[in-house]
């Protein structure tokens, strides 16, 4: 249905990508104005406007509701003029930090059965005495094919007479010692706030590198504190240094970014016959393809797999929109990418090999990155930072590295350890258009800048291109890419009008809450912004210990024992793994691929029982226990796909 925009929107750039055009904004007919993503449906009934999705299963609609006691009855109320048949519970409310004029911001998580593969919430936004209510309601598989289209009519919502700041023409202060303070101070604070051990940082200013360090400790069980030479795994973030490896090949003349893959690499399929044959070089990194997300692929996979199989896992990848269309980050054909490259490079080696030698050989070496790696066993040595992340109990807890080396397979995608000090030379050749910091050209200007253009639209003024996001923020131009495994998170920012560069690397789950506020910081202190960063990292440790807590509540530890009990030893699903059931020290644990845990068990709203991983840490296996054919089965979902597993007897 429609979404209704509250009583301002902010404005909304043409989407730049094939096939599409830009939002419309509704005719004023008393009901809210909204934002009409292209294709969407709308429809406007008084005080609510609704915007709908082409599949006609995902709703948006924002609500004025007018005074109400606190935020739950202004969303109450919504839903009494949106869907008055609707029966949801509350499962989570958490504050969210005042932005875009609001004076107070609230999210709110319904309870839905894994079966039911749903997303139900809603955002009150109060201004005054009056709420406004935006609810996203429908099927999950929708709001992530469509998630450009939801994040820009849902966030677009402004409190009336709301004008957010505007940097864009203004001269950006240059990061004195004393400015450099402020950011190290905010990145303490903000690291005790959220209880992350330990963080990387470096900051460069027109061309150096003013400052490379850290905050923190390695470890809870490591005291030795955090320095610019502290190997962290960087995840995402080498997503672009394998899309520069290709920008070198095609100054090389090796290959051309309008050169078709399977002409480069005939083992090259995916699961559309045409979508293959229309698949460019450019296209690798450009998350428009429309082949959707799919990580538990290799989650799940078993962890000698070789890196062939990222080929084989996209061969069997069927797209879920159309070629060019929306924004789908699809972490295999990254990994492809990067691997097309290191056999172009060296064609006489397997293709993880060649990779691991090209990116040594063609980037970290000229770069003078020396402690960025793709080997486990050198990245897990000496001075590096172990991953954390909260136990079912809310306490931090070091994590073994083990999850983590399940996305060696596919590492052109995410899989380098890399430090701060290594990581600043590679921001450098960004800010600097392509020179090392010794002033050596590595890749032409007009190749390193072919991965910013801007492709498929990710948000209101966020694009995303080959391997980089392009981004404006309050005004201000920002190149930049993030990094999340488990117990890491990381993110780089080059501000190319300002000269400016950013690094900020984290070795546990609750420091992703800190890079985007990060950002905010950064830019305060360039431009002498309103202080907006430390209230956003204070609301992201209000909804951590929500969540927290949500969570454990949810769960039966122990686990049910007649539901464990009844649970086979071993279960297979063609094509992705095993999942294997066993005891250890009194407890029922599984393995399936890169998760090894223990179990807990959850009653589902429909009257459904799944099992649940409960390692520390934020990513967690769930499962729902069933029957097929008088076999028992295991069933587990991602927003767009279902993995089938089945016991083996």
């Amino acid at each position: 249905m429609p979404m209704p925009t509250m009583k301002t929107l902010a404005s909304v750039f043409a989407l730049m990508t094939a096939g599409m055009s830009g939002p419309a904004l509704a005719q004023d007919t008393g009901a809210p104005s909204v934002v009409q993503p292209e294709n969407w449906t709308m429809e406007q009934q008084g005080s609510m406007s609704v915007v709908t999705a082409p599949e006609g299963n995902l709703d948006i609609a924002v609500i004025e509701v007018g005074p109400a006691d606190d935020a739950l009855a202004a969303a109450a109320a919504a839903w009494q003029v949106y869907d008055p048949q609707a029966q949801r519970s509350v499962e989570l409310t958490t504050p969210a930090a005042s932005e875009n004029g609001w004076d107070q911001r609230v999210s709110i998580r319904y309870a839905t059965s894994p079966s039911e593969q749903a997303t139900v919430s809603a955002l009150a936004l109060r201004q005054g005495d009056d709420w406004t209510v935006v609810i996203v309601n429908g099927a999950q598989s929708t709001a992530n094919v469509r998630s450009a289209a939801v994040s820009l009519a849902r966030d677009s919502v402004q409190a009336d007479g709301y004008e957010p700041e505007d940097f864009s023409g203004q001269t950006a202060h240059r990061l004195t010692p004393e400015r450099i303070a402020l950011l190290r101070d905010f990145v303490a604070e903000a690291a005790e706030t959220l209880d992350v051990p330990g963080v990387g940082l470096a900051l460069i200013d027109q061309g150096e590198v003013v400052f490379e360090g850290g905050v923190g400790v390695r470890s809870l069980d490591n005291p030795a504190p955090v320095d610019a030479d502290t190997r962290f795994m960087i995840a995402s973030n080498t997503k672009g240094m394998s899309t520069l490896l290709l920008s070198i090949l095609v100054d090389r003349g090796e290959l051309d970014w309008d050169q078709r893959v399977v002409d480069l690499y005939p083992e090259f399929r995916l699961g559309s016959d045409s979508t293959t044959e229309s698949t460019l070089v450019r296209h690798l990194l450009c998350a428009c393809t429309g082949l959707p997300r799919k990580d538990w692929g290799f989650i799940l996979a078993d962890q000698d797999t070789p890196a062939s199989d990222v080929f084989r896992q996209l061969s069997e990848t069927q797209p879920t929109s159309a070629f060019g269309e929306l924004f789908q980050y699809n972490n295999n054909m990254a990994a492809a990418a990067g691997y097309v490259g290191g056999a172009l490079a060296y064609p006489d080696m397997e293709i993880g090999a060649a990779y691991d030698r090209a990116m040594d050989a063609l980037i970290f070496q000229p770069l003078n990155m020396p402690d960025t790696t793709f080997d486990f066993d050198a990245g897990e040595s000496g001075n590096w930072a172990p991953p954390h992340g909260l136990d079912v109990d809310g306490n931090q807890t070091v994590m073994s590295n083990h999850f983590n080396r399940g996305v060696y397979p596919y590492r052109p995608a995410g899989g380098a350890f890399s430090t701060a000090s290594d990581m600043a030379h590679y921001v450098q050749l960004e800010l600097s258009r392509g020179l090392t910091p010794d002033g050596e050209r590595l890749v032409s200007e007009v190749n390193l800048l072919a991965r910013r253009e801007p492709g498929v639209q990710v948000a209101e003024d966020v694009w995303y291109g080959m391997g980089l996001f392009n981004e404006e923020h309050w005004g201000v131009p920002v190149v930049t890419h993030g990094g999340t495994l488990l117990g890491y998170h990381s993110n780089w920012y080059a501000l190319p009008e300002a000269g400016v560069g950013a690094v900020i690397m984290v070795n546990a789950d609750t420091g992703a809450a800190m890079l985007r506020p990060f950002l905010r910081r950064l830019v305060e202190v360039l431009y002498d912004g309103h202080p907006e960063a430390m209230s956003q990292i204070e609301a992201a440790a209000a909804r951590l210990d929500a969540q927290t807590q949500v969570r454990r509540q949810g769960l039966d530890i122990p686990g049910d024992t007649a539901v464990l009990g009844a649970l086979a030893s071993r279960y297979e699903s063609p094509g992705i793994g095993t999942i294997t059931i066993f005891e250890n020290e009194g407890q029922t644990w599984i393995e399936a691929g890169s998760i090894r845990a223990p179990l807990a068990t959850r009653q589902n709203p429909d009257g459904t029982v799944s099992i649940v991983s409960i390692g520390p840490g934020a990513i967690s296996l769930e499962a729902e226990v069933g029957m097929e054919d008088g076999a028992k089965t295991l069933t587990l979902r991602d927003s767009q796909h279902v993995y089938l597993y089945t016991e083996t007897r």
